[in-house]
C-alpha cells in the first residue's frame, strides 16, 4: 500500500470519528494527472462540516502532513483540503447531492474502507434480517 494510500485512509478513520456520512474514497489516477484519491463525505450541517474537516487536519498534522490548499471553510458546505497526492471534499447534503462527484467521477474504482459506524450498523441489522427468514 502506497503512502498517499494510507493518508487517504486515516483520513477517511478522522472523518469517520466526526461521524461523516457516506464516507467514499475514489481512486481516479488512472483519471487525473493532478491527484490519486478523492475522499468524499458529508456532514448534516455547517458545522459539522467544519469540525470533519478540522480533523482531517488535525489527525494529519500528527504525522506532519498538512494541505496544500485548503478552500470552502467560512461558508461551511464544502470544504475542500488539497493534500496533492488526494483531495478531501467535505459536503454539507445539499451540496454533496447538487456536485454528485461520484456520478462524475464513476469511471474511479472504490476503495474500500471499512467504516466503523457502518460496520457496527450493518452488524446490528443482520440478526434482524436473519430473524425475518
Amino acid at each position: 500500500m502506497s503512502v498517499g494510500t494510507e493518508l487517504v485512509l486515516e483520513a477517511a478513520e478522522a472523518a469517520s470519528s466526526k461521524k461523516a456520512d457516506r464516507i467514499v474514497i475514489l481512486d481516479v489516477s488512472q483519471l487525473l494527472v493532478i491527484t490519486d484519491h478523492f475522499l468524499i463525505c458529508s456532514g448534516n450541517n455547517d458545522r459539522q462540516v467544519r469540525t470533519i474537516a478540522e480533523e482531517v487536519e488535525r489527525r494529519l498534522a500528527e504525522r506532519h502532513v498538512k494541505p496544500f490548499r485548503r478552500e470552502g471553510e467560512r461558508e461551511g458546505r464544502w470544504v475542500l483540503l488539497d493534500y496533492v497526492d488526494f483531495v478531501v471534499h467535505v459536503f454539507g447534503p445539499e451540496e454533496r447531492d447538487y456536485y454528485d462527484l461520484e456520478r462524475l467521477w464513476a469511471d474511479a474504482p472504490a476503495v474500500p474502507f471499512n467504516d466503523g459506524n457502518l460496520g457496527l450498523r450493518e452488524e446490528m441489522d443482520e440478526p434482524a434480517a436473519a430473524e425475518a427468514t
